[in-house]
């Protein structure tokens, strides 16, 4: 998939390079080279990254900053800018989840935390990255003279925009830990359950016992 994902990009930044379009070619070159990143850091890192994540990661770089930025899918699907806020909620909301369990399950960490705790981070978690997206955007669109920040009739300086996104990253917070809350209290078996499981084979040197 990955591989498919990368012909697509590599086609587009040579158009773009014929027509001389030197930003949007350099940030094709950039996305380009984040979707790769989980591919050629998979085994250079300690932490084994499980497929599902590192597949899940370049879809979404790809959906948010190839096909919304350069193909212009924010304005051509309205929908796009939601649908993608929504997700990344829901997924950075799992990796708070993740990040705290492990450190519940590892027996080197002289720590236990409740259920609710474990929701409560996650959802801040994700809402803080949801945050820093949001200033990056205003980042690039002061710096390089951008639309990130997409403005509106009713609002051309991109704060409706901008605070509508927070608002749809919290919503997806709040259900992924809920969802995750209501998994730990009932101890039912999830979708969530698998990834930690998985997680957990790939990374076995990280929860061996102290000695």
């Amino acid at each position: 998939m990955s591989t498919g994902l990368q012909i697509i990009m590599a086609a587009e930044l040579a158009a773009l390079l014929v027509a001389g379009q030197w930003l949007n070619a350099t940030l094709v070159a950039a996305i380009m080279a984040l979707t790769l990143a989980p591919r050629v850091l998979a085994n250079r890192l300690p932490v084994r990254i499980p497929s599902e994540f590192q597949i899940l990661t370049v879809l979404f770089v790809f959906a948010a900053l190839f096909l919304g930025e350069i193909r212009n899918y924010y304005e051509r699907i309205w929908w796009w800018d939601i649908a993608l806020h929504v997700s990344s909620g829901l997924l950075f909301g799992i990796v708070g989840f993740l990040l705290v369990y492990v450190l519940n399950e590892n027996e080197r960490v002289a720590i236990q935390m409740r259920p609710r705790f474990v929701a409560l981070f996650a959802c801040a978690f994700s809402i803080a990255v949801g945050a820093l997206w949001e200033i990056l955007e205003f980042a690039v669109d002061q710096t390089f003279g951008m639309h990130m920040q997409k403005p509106s009739l009713a609002d051309p300086s991109g704060l409706r925009d901008t605070m509508w996104d927070l608002i749809v990253d919290a919503l997806g917070a709040l259900a992924i830990s809920a969802f995750g809350w209501w998994y730990m209290i009932r101890d039912q078996h999830s979708f969530i359950e698998t990834w930690i499981q998985k997680f957990f084979r790939h990374n076995r040197h990280l929860f061996r016992k102290s000695p």
